[in-house]
């Protein structure tokens, strides 16, 4: 008596599980294209769904960019991770640096969600507790080799990449790699150096320095 509801409920748990994936895959595919702006009805026309599918799923927008924003900081952990297995500590800082970027310059999307305003900061909170740890070692083993420079922090990091990831344009589309270029430079540890002006600015102004950069209300 009970294999009757088991069988019957176990194809919509698929059919949601697979809608879902669908959505989530072909958002990301216009939010590379087109940025945020990407509507329901333009992902529900190239999924081959109902739009009302794509509400179901994601009754809040914002709901649907937390997902987004999680599976890309999922992205930038296994990148991360790679750099950090690399045997050269500089090495491993500048390859991730330089495929950071290069995500975040290919996907529209993920650059402006990581400014975008979810429940106050929560994106934020994520980016920090998957990522942050990683990056501090790779900051940490550069110093201890001596070649990053004893005053550079995470959140100096963090906003260079924000930076960098902007330079770009329809002429030049990776004009990045050039300012990425000097970046190094700055960031190389060198006899005589002069320490760095001021303090990095502290992890809870990163929020609105991002939306700064980008001309957003924090």
């Amino acid at each position: 008596m009970t294999t009757g509801p088991v069988t019957e409920e176990r194809p919509l748990r698929r059919d949601a599980a697979r809608n879902r994936e669908l959505i989530l895959r072909t958002a990301a595919e216009l939010f590379a294209e087109q940025g945020l702006e990407a509507g329901y009805d333009e992902i529900a026309k190239r999924a081959g769904i109902g739009v009302g599918t794509v509400y179901r799923r994601f009754p809040e927008r914002s709901e649907l960019v937390q997902a987004l924003f999680e599976s890309r900081i999922e992205e930038m952990v296994a990148i991360a991770e790679e750099a950090a297995d690399q045997p050269d500590p500089w090495e491993g800082l500048t390859m991730f640096l330089e495929r950071a970027i290069e995500r975040q310059v290919a996907d529209r999307g993920l650059k402006e969600v990581m400014v975008q305003t979810i429940a106050e900061g929560d994106h934020l909170t994520v980016g920090r507790e998957r990522l942050g740890p990683i990056i501090d070692g790779l900051i940490e083993r550069a110093q201890a080799a001596g070649t990053l420079r004893p005053d550079v922090e995470a959140t100096d990091i963090g906003m260079n990449l924000m930076l960098m990831s902007s330079m770009t344009m329809p002429e030049q589309p990776e004009l990045w790699r050039r300012y990425l270029a000097l970046l190094l430079d700055g960031l190389r540890a060198a006899p005589g150096q002069k320490p760095l002006p001021l303090a990095a600015p502290a992890d809870e102004a990163m929020h609105a320095l991002m939306c700064n950069l980008h001309g957003r209300r924090a």
